[in-house]
């Protein structure tokens, strides 16, 4: 087991507690929780995708309408990442405490499918999936795997088998909008939850990261674990700047085990 300064120790103590005591949690991820699986987040000096990239120049809409090849070039290594990243321990603790009934749903801003690897059931995609693609043509929609899997193979653009045109990943690019009953879902759980856990987002991007502040404006309970603060530090029951593949399975462990 993991040994922890006293002051990190008491704040996941002080977390379990209020799992413990909610009725109706809620999970809020972001790339950190991805990121000891391999997989880049956006804005981390140096290693995020947009300190090497401009995302308005490679993974908007306005790009993949005109330039599909310019987008899949950049799409390419991420899709291969993805598609071997396993789930790390912080995924596996979120799907735990759903398995337990402490965790009634998790929305999520990763596309990476690692929640449902996991083990995780409802799960929210705020920014869309990796699972499904679809034609800009005739809108047919088709199941990733196979696709993709060429795709990051041998470089062949996917092409949709009922008119040949080029299929779209069912992510969410710039110039976009949310997915609108995913949307709904989210905000209807910001606002019935009693506890919200943030793992791994920033909570910059909007309107995603005022989710958080929904919850708050309703008496909810806020535990934020994240590497660096958030705008929302300051409102919250218990914030760890820790890496939360250490420390979620911790939390865990006390609400499942005291």
């Amino acid at each position: 087991m993991t040994s922890f300064p006293p002051q990190t120790q008491a704040a996941i103590d002080f977390a379990a507690d209020l799992f413990r005591q909610a009725k109706h949690a809620v999970s809020l991820t972001g790339a950190g929780l991805s990121t000891p699986s391999g997989i880049p987040d956006f804005r981390s000096t140096g290693t995020g995708l947009w300190s090497r990239d401009e995302p308005m120049e490679v993974a908007s809409l306005s790009t993949f309408r005109t330039e599909p090849e310019r987008f899949f070039e950049w799409f390419r290594p991420l899709a291969r990442q993805i598609y071997t990243a396993q789930p790390n321990p912080a995924h596996l603790a979120l799907s735990g405490l759903e398995k337990a009934g402490h965790i009634h749903s998790i929305i999520t801003q990763n596309i990476d499918m690692l929640h449902q690897k996991a083990g995780s059931k409802t799960v929210i995609e705020m920014h869309g999936t990796m699972q499904t693609l679809t034609c800009t043509q005739c809108y047919h929609q088709v199941q990733a795997a196979l696709h993709l899997d060429l795709f990051v193979e041998t470089g062949s653009l996917p092409r949709c088998p009922k008119c040949k045109q080029i299929l779209k990943p069912d992510v969410i690019l710039f110039g976009e909008q949310l997915p609108q009953a995913a949307w709904f879902r989210a905000q209807r759980e910001a606002r019935q939850c009693d506890l919200m856990l943030v793992v791994g987002s920033s909570l910059e991007v909007l309107p995603v990261a005022g989710l958080p502040m929904q919850a708050l404006d309703r008496g909810a309970h806020l535990i934020i674990v994240n590497n660096v603060p958030t705008y929302l530090n300051v409102r919250a029951d218990v914030e760890i700047l820790e890496d939360a593949a250490l420390i979620l399975p911790a939390i865990v462990e006390k609400v499942l085990n005291g």
